[in-house]
């Protein structure tokens, strides 16, 4: 049953990247999760070959494609079982605040570089003591004249040694309402005040560049903001419906990337029944959430709001690919033990789906809440 119409438009885009991941990604996925980066050099390569920022106008470099792009790209790039080239965040999640809510000075500065790869870009939300919890973060940013001056400190950011530019989340010391406190501003790697830690060492995501960053007496430019002082909160919300459904794509093609691996490695093996019922069970899981999926993506191409079905399908899609995970290490054995296994690196990189874009327990309070509870 076809939920998506893919334009021969589509299907070549999906053609030239997995020929490009195929050149430029998957010979060298193995150095990069050692380094524990990607170099920049590839992002530059990404931008060249038209795979970054698909949906910005031709203006700043972009081709205006619809989120089917994105849905493409992130299918694609999950499938490559490593996320240190996680274009989706950077595509997805990050640069959409600039270009919707950034002035045509911020867009004219910041786009062409972050469409080229010359640009990567991270958001910075998460504090040492403020994670889910977006009202309580510490960071401030306090007025100077025709600058705000930042302080504060943001963890776990993703590209956070590659960014160029910071999506920044602060709040005003002087404002009660601590929904009305948050802003976002635009700030620029190299930066006077504008410093970053290490690149974290974590369960997974070995390649992706997870780092602390330092801000001490920063000067931004109040050009810089997004939208209008105080509206931060409710910014970052509207972005919410678009960052868990393609969470949920990259999350949903990881377990279908487990179950096609899992399926090849079992063709010469003689299985039991309960390892075929299991392998039965998770293709009925992914043959009716991919339906599921991709009516969503569908309805968001088409701007309705489908924010409490996108909250459904981010917490199952991404405990589904753990549990298909959780089967598929069952079937190997002793052989998904071992580092070269390529089912017990996506093992350890599915776990955190659970936690991006809100945590699940998040997602069933929005459900939850939606329903009257």
């Amino acid at each position: 049953m076809e939920v998506i119409h893919f334009t021969e438009d589509h299907k070549e885009f999906r053609h030239r990247l997995k020929s490009f991941i195929n050149k430029e990604v998957l010979p060298n996925i193995e150095q990069w999760e050692a380094d524990g980066i990607v170099p920049r050099s590839v992002w530059k390569k990404m931008g060249q070959e038209g795979f970054l920022c698909t949906s910005l106008p031709e203006k700043y470099g972009g081709i205006g494609g619809d989120f089917v792009y994105s849905l493409i790209g992130a299918e694609e790039m999950a499938r490559t079982n490593h996320y240190g080239l996680m274009s989706f965040l950077h595509n997805d999640i990050v640069v959409p605040y600039i270009s919707a809510y950034g002035s045509e000075e911020i867009k004219d500065k910041y786009l062409p570089g972050c469409v080229s790869g010359d640009i990567i870009a991270a958001v910075a939300m998460t504090e040492p003591n403020a994670g889910s919890d977006l009202v309580s973060m510490e960071a401030t940013a306090v007025d100077d004249g025709d600058s705000v001056i930042i302080d504060g400190a943001k963890i776990f950011i993703s590209n956070g040694i590659n960014c160029g530019v910071v999506v920044l989340a602060v709040k005003d010391p002087e404002e009660e309402n601590p929904h009305k406190a948050v802003s976002l501003y635009v700030v620029e790697e190299g930066t006077p005040g504008f410093e970053k830690g290490q690149n974290l060492e974590k369960m997974g995501f070995h390649s992706q560049d997870t780092a602390e960053l330092f801000f001490t007496k920063c000067r931004v430019p109040k050009s810089n903001m997004l939208g209008k002082k105080g509206e931060g909160f409710y910014l970052l919300m509207n972005k919410l419906q678009q960052e868990r459904l393609i969470c949920s794509v990259a999350s949903f093609a990881c377990g279908e990337y487990a179950f096609d691996t899992t399926l090849e490695y079992c063709k010469n093996k003689k299985l039991g029944q309960a390892d075929q019922f299991k392998l039965a069970e998770m293709a009925t899981d992914l043959k009716m959430g991919k339906t599921f999926l991709y009516s969503l993506v569908v309805d968001h191409v088409a701007h309705k709001n489908i924010n409490i079905e996108t909250s459904m399908m981010k917490y199952w899609a991404s405990e589904m690919a753990h549990k298909i995970l959780d089967g598929c290490l069952d079937i190997y054995g002793l052989d998904a033990s071992l580092e070269s296994c390529p089912i017990e690196r996506a093992w350890r990189d599915v776990k955190v789906m659970e936690i991006f874009a809100g945590t699940n327990q998040i997602m069933r309070q929005i459900i939850a809440k939606s329903m009257g509870l």
